[in-house]
């Protein structure tokens, strides 16, 4: 898709949006999307790019009456995505309780969430292994201690993991029900956010294929792990400042002054102070930057990132509206609402989370500051006892550095350097599914689709030249989110880190990638020549992503085969 510059029309799908004479079919469109507007300019189409009157290229609608191809792209828009989610859920859904067994950390997550049904805190597990046949039939008697043990994260990935649990008791599809159910949403929001980010159907859809695609994300759908937890909160608040985004300019627009021509005009005092009105949005926002840092402290870094980047994007909304000097007007009007809607509220919903924890009488290190006096002594005992604890929990994590045999440094994740193998089983003959006359394997690994990836490293490239260079501000929205989930594990070279980690930044590789896809497959005014090649160009690449992902699919869940096709599948050394 071509790229979407701040002063020029939006190309859609290779073609350029033309002003549509139709006042009132704009305004209805601006209120679909909760604002009013006024006709359609160039001031307003760069404030706020407009949804295509038809979200389909012209050769999908060939063979249909206008009414038809009408109502197709008027449906398109929730029917594609829909259709992608459905495909990712079959996949995440499909055998989920295979391997009846524990997954990698899955013994730490799966029985804090059972002792916080039970406790409302993490109580004590008796020292006998999770999947024991007689605890997994008889989870009720298990004989958890009210004592409460010492945890190195937050409590909402466990209350999430524990709702899968609620509903299907403590058995592996019930403990990885819930990262079923968040794998596939996030596939669903990413084609809404990938429609909304690029005004393409197409190009939305294109991002949720990839990620339905991705190995990674599969396997950390289909495990009870609280990586996928903070990747779902994290998108979804990417997805609700792009909306923000889009309705804040959308305001500022609709007080620029018309010329008598009909054509709304800069004007630089009220560029600069008109405010943006209450942003429903950018709050949601900083609830669930709350909920993914509630998770893993690494959602910390995604809320000083996002604040940056809202605040460049109203910088750029001031600018094209006429701002004389937009930085000011954005430290007057806009930065303080940023910062209180996303931060406080943020920390907010962090401390509520641990309202189990604050009920509890038990929970590990609850009542450290009761009777403690001192310069702090102002604060309630509850609040100080957290800190106390959160603050051993920083320790602890900044300290871990305790050799294993998959961890990795940051350095190799996107190249696939080495991933994670969750559960391996070596069958013999026989035995589950093993009809070989020699032995076969059995794994969970948690490996991203190889070509995807790659690819990715190529298109991430190409985003840093539309980004610096082109000044492209989709591009620098894909790197935000790359960056807040990858470049802060750069700071803990000593510590002990694992790949499976990137997980939260799939969703921007995948965007990354769409974009990238688009671009290739011809800017506005190819001929038709060069648009067939970039189309073909780009279709090869999609599907030799998903014959990657297809050759890989059993060793992602865990599927019985001989020991030859396994050890034909372990393309580099590093990953044995």
């Amino acid at each position: 898709m071509p790229v979407i510059r701040e002063n020029e029309p939006a190309p859609i799908d290779g073609h350029e949006v033309r002003a549509s004479p139709e006042p009132d079919s704009w305004e209805r469109r601006l209120r679909r999307f909760g604002y009013a507007g006024g006709p359609r300019t160039s001031v307003r189409d760069r404030l706020v790019v407009p949804f295509p009157q038809a979200g389909l290229r012209p050769w999908l609608s060939v063979g249909l009456s206008p009414g038809t191809a009408a109502r197709l792209a008027r449906w398109s828009g929730w029917g594609g995505p829909l259709a992608v989610a459905l495909f990712a859920g079959v996949l995440r859904f499909w055998r989920l309780g295979d391997p009846r067994a524990v997954v990698f950390d899955e013994t730490y997550y799966a029985k804090d969430a059972w002792a916080m049904l039970r406790l409302g805190y993490e109580g004590t597990w008796p020292d006998r292994k999770l999947a024991d046949p007689q605890i997994l039939a008889h989870p009720q008697v298990i004989p958890l201690s009210d004592g409460g043990v010492f945890v190195a994260h937050p409590p909402t990935g466990k209350w999430v993991i524990a709702a899968g649990e609620w509903l299907f008791g403590l058995t592996p599809f019930g403990w990885r029900f819930m990262s079923a159910v968040l794998g596939t949403l996030s596939v669903l929001m990413l084609c809404r956010i990938g429609r909304r980010l690029f005004r393409s159907t197409l190009l939305g859809c294109l991002a949720g294929v990839l990620m339905a695609m991705d190995g990674l994300h599969l396997v950390m759908s289909r495990v009870a792990l609280l990586d996928l937890v903070v990747s779902f909160f994290v998108l979804a608040a990417f997805g609700c400042l792009l909306i923000d985004r889009d309705g804040a300019r959308a305001r500022l627009a609709a007080v620029l002054p018309v010329a008598e021509d009909g054509r709304v005009r800069p004007d630089e005092g009220i560029a600069d102070r008109a405010g943006t009105g209450v942003r429903p949005w950018r709050l949601a926002a900083g609830v669930l930057l709350g909920l993914a840092a509630s998770t893993k402290w690494n959602g910390l870094y995604f809320l000083v990132f996002f604040v940056v980047l809202t605040l460049a994007w109203d910088v750029g909304a001031r600018r094209v509206a006429g701002a004389q000097r937009p930085r000011r007007a954005v430290l007057r009007r806009d930065a303080a609402w940023s910062l209180v809607s996303l931060v406080p509220v943020a920390v907010i919903t962090y401390v509520a989370t641990w309202t189990g924890w604050f009920l509890s009488d038990d929970g590990y290190g609850r009542h450290w500051a009761d009777g403690r006096g001192g310069p702090w002594a102002w604060i309630p005992a509850p609040l100080r006892s957290l800190w106390h604890y959160e603050h051993a929990v920083y320790v602890f994590n900044v300290g871990l550095h305790s050799p294993h045999k998959y961890d990795s440094n940051p350095w190799s994740w996107l190249v696939l350097g080495r991933p994670v193998l969750f559960h391996y089983e070596s069958p013999e003959p026989g035995v589950d599914g093993c009809r070989t006359t020699v032995d076969c394997s059995q794994t969970v690994l948690a490996l991203g689709t190889p070509v995807l990836w790659w690819s990715a490293c190529g298109a991430l490239a190409y985003l840093l030249y539309r980004w610096a260079l082109r000044r492209d501000w989709r591009a620098g929205a894909v790197l935000c989110g790359v960056g807040a989930g990858y470049l802060p594990w750069f700071l803990y070279q000593d510590r002990t880190v694992f790949s499976f980690y990137a997980v939260v930044f799939v969703p921007y590789l995948c965007l990354a990638v769409a974009m990238t896809l688009g671009a290739l497959s011809g800017p506005p005014g190819a001929t038709r020549r060069r648009r067939v090649r970039g189309v073909v160009a780009a279709g090869a690449l999609v599907l030799l992503i998903a014959w990657n992902f297809i050759y890989f699919f059993p060793l992602y869940t865990g599927r019985t085969i001989p020991y030859a096709d396994w050890h034909s599948r372990m393309w580099l050394d590093t990953w044995i």
